[in-house]
C-alpha cells in the first residue's frame, strides 16, 4: 500500500514544536480531506489539525503528550489523494518514508495543502475513538494467540488450606490457586507457581486487601509470602492517591508524576507553563521594571456601568468596569504615543506603534494567555466591548490562536477580579506597558468636604524604563485615573 506521511506544519509565526494534546483518529479509520485528525497545543493555544488527504490511517507516528518539532511525520495515510485539485502527492513506501525537513512544515516538499485549518467535516462525528495512551504504529501487530487454558483446582477438592489439617497442624497455608499458565518464559517466576506459601495471617491480610496472592512476589525466605509483600503488592496496584484534594483535571495531579508517598507531583514543563515562563524570564531581565501606583475613586465608572447595562444597545455583551478602565487606557495612549512603544536590542532603536493592539491578560484552565483586540484604538465602546466578550470567551474555551497573541503593544491585567487590590505586574515580552486594575470595594472617602462609601480601587503600571521615564509614566496613570473618576472626561480627550 503507498502511503504518504503528514508533517506537523507551522500554524504560526516562527513556530518550532507543539505538543500532540489528542488524537482524532486511530490506525484504520477512513479520512476524508479537511476532517480533523490531531489537536496540538503551541504557543498557550490550542489548534486542530485537518488531513490534506483522504485514505486510510495506516499509523500515528507520534503518541499524545509528546512534543514534536516542525517537520516531523505525526501522521501517516494510505492511498491518499491530493487536498487540491491538479495537485499531486508523492508516495513513498511506508518502510522507506524518510524524515522530511523542517522545510517541508506546510507540505511544500510532499506537495501537501493544507486547507480549512480547525473546520472537521461533517462526517467527522462517527470516528472511532482510540485509548489515550501510546501512538500505534504503522503496522499493527496481530493479536498474540491464545494461551494454554488456566491451571485450577478441581471443584470437588477442598483448598489445602480449609482442609482440618491445614487449619490445625499447618504454620504455614500451601493453598493450591488459579492461576493461568505462563504465555513466556519471563513470566514464569510469579504466573505459573500453583503453590503460594503464605502464613495464615498474610493470607488473611490478601483477601481484605483483594490481592491475589498467586500475583504477589515473594521475598521470604524459601520462597513465602510475608506481610510486607502484601501490603507493597497493594499499593502498587491500588490507584495511586492525589497530592491534593482537587479535582483529577489538574495537569498537576496526574499519576505519572506523582510520588510513592502521594506528597508531590512532578510535572514536565512543557506548553502554556513553558511559554509563560520563557516569556517572563525574558522580560524581567530584559526590560528594568517600574511600578507606580494610585488609589482612585470609580464610583461614577460604577454608575456609568449599571447605566449601561440597562441600555438596549449594550444588551449582548457584558459590560464590567475592565471595560471602562481599557477605554480609558486607550484615550490615555492617545495622549500619550511615546508609552506604546517597543525597543529594538539588535537594531538599537526605539519603534513607536501607530496602532494599539490591547491585550487582555486572562487565565484559563491552561495556564496565563494575553491575546490581544487588533486595532483597539479604532473601536467605539460598544465594538470594544463585542471583541473582549468574544477575546475572553475565546480564550477560556482554549482555543486563541497564536495569531491573536501576536504583535500586542499594551496589556491590561484585572487582578481584582480574584480580590486582589494591586500588584507590580511583569511586562509582556516586547511592549513597554502594562495597567492593572485592582479589586473595587466601598471604602470610606472624602467627597466634597465629607467623608462618604464610595467606591474605590488601586491602579498600577508598570513601564520598561528604557522607553518610559518617571514623569511619562506617572502622567499616563494620571490620566487613566481621571477617567475612571470621571468617564465624562473622555468625551474632552475622545
Amino acid at each position: 500500500m503507498s502511503t504518504q506521511r503528514f508533517p506537523l506544519p507551522d500554524v504560526g509565526e516562527g513556530l518550532t514544536e507543539a505538543e500532540i494534546v489528542e488524537w482524532k483518529v486511530a490506525v484504520g479509520d477512513t479520512v476524508t480531506v479537511n476532517q480533523v485528525v490531531v489537536e496540538i497545543e503551541t504557543a498557550k493555544s490550542l489548534v486542530e489539525l485537518p488531513s490534506p488527504w483522504a485514505g486510510t490511517v495506516t499509523g500515528l507516528l507520534a503518541e499524545e503528550g509528546t512534543t514534536v518539532d516542525v517537520g516531523t511525520p505525526i501522521l501517516e495515510i494510505g492511498d491518499g489523494s491530493a487536498a487540491s485539485p491538479g495537485s499531486t502527492a508523492p508516495e513513498a513506501p511506508a518502510q522507506a518514508a524518510p524524515a522530511e525537513p523542517a522545510a517541508a512544515a506546510a507540505g511544500e516538499s510532499s506537495g501537501s495543502v493544507l486547507v480549512g485549518y480547525g473546520t472537521a467535516d461533517a462526517g467527522a462525528g462517527g470516528r472511532r475513538r482510540r485509548r489515550r495512551g501510546g501512538a500505534s504504529t504503522a503496522a499493527a501487530t496481530p493479536p498474540a494467540p491464545a494461551g494454554p487454558p488456566e491451571v485450577r483446582q478441581p471443584a470437588a477438592t477442598p483448598p489445602v488450606s480449609e482442609t482440618p489439617a491445614a487449619r490445625s497442624g499447618s504454620s504455614l497455608d500451601r493453598a493450591m490457586v488459579s492461576v493461568p499458565a505462563a504465555s513466556s518464559p519471563a513470566d514464569a517466576p510469579t504466573s505459573t507457581r500453583a503453590r503460594v506459601l503464605a502464613k495464615p495471617p498474610v493470607r488473611k491480610l490478601a483477601r481484605d486487601l483483594g490481592v491475589d496472592l498467586a500475583s504477589v512476589r515473594p521475598t521470604g525466605p524459601g520462597g513465602i509470602v510475608t506481610r510486607e509483600d502484601v501490603t507493597a503488592h497493594a499499593a502498587a496496584a491500588a490507584p495511586r492517591p492525589l497530592a491534593t484534594s482537587y479535582g483529577e483535571d489538574r495537569p498537576w495531579t496526574a499519576s505519572d508524576g506523582l510520588s510513592a508517598d502521594g506528597r508531590t507531583t512532578r510535572v514536565p514543563v512543557r506548553s502554556v507553563r513553558k511559554r509563560t515562563a520563557e516569556a517572563m524570564v525574558a522580560s524581567a531581565f530584559t526590560a528594568p521594571h517600574v511600578t507606580v501606583f494610585r488609589t482612585v475613586d470609580v464610583t461614577r465608572t460604577m454608575k456609568l456601568v449599571e447605566r449601561l447595562k440597562r441600555d438596549r444597545d449594550f444588551a449582548d455583551v457584558r459590560v464590567t468596569p475592565l471595560l471602562i478602565a481599557a477605554k480609558a487606557a486607550l484615550l490615555a495612549l492617545q495622549r500619550h504615543p511615546e508609552v506604546n512603544a517597543s525597543w529594538d536590542e539588535a537594531a538599537q532603536e526605539i519603534v513607536y506603534q501607530h496602532y494599539v493592539n490591547l491585550g487582555i491578560a486572562a487565565a484559563t484552565p491552561r495556564g496565563l494567555v494575553v491575546p490581544n483586540v487588533k486595532d483597539a484604538h479604532r473601536l467605539e465602546l460598544l465594538g470594544l466591548a463585542q471583541a473582549l466578550g468574544e477575546l475572553t470567551a475565546t480564550a477560556r474555551a482554549g482555543r486563541t490562536s497564536p495569531a491573536d497573541m501576536a504583535d500586542g503593544t499594551f496589556t491590561i491585567t484585572n487582578v481584582g477580579v480574584f480580590g486582589i487590590d494591586t500588584g507590580t505586574p511583569i511586562l509582556n515580552p516586547g511592549e513597554s506597558g502594562i495597567l492593572a486594575v485592582g479589586a473595587i470595594r466601598q471604602q470610606p472617602w472624602v467627597h466634597k468636604g465629607k467623608v462618604k462609601p464610595r467606591w474605590v480601587t488601586q491602579l498600577a503600571l508598570s513601564f520598561d524604563h528604557r522607553l518610559v521615564d518617571g514623569e511619562l509614566g506617572a502622567r499616563f496613570l494620571s490620566d487613566v485615573a481621571r477617567v475612571l473618576e470621571d468617564p465624562a472626561q473622555g468625551l474632552v480627550w475622545g
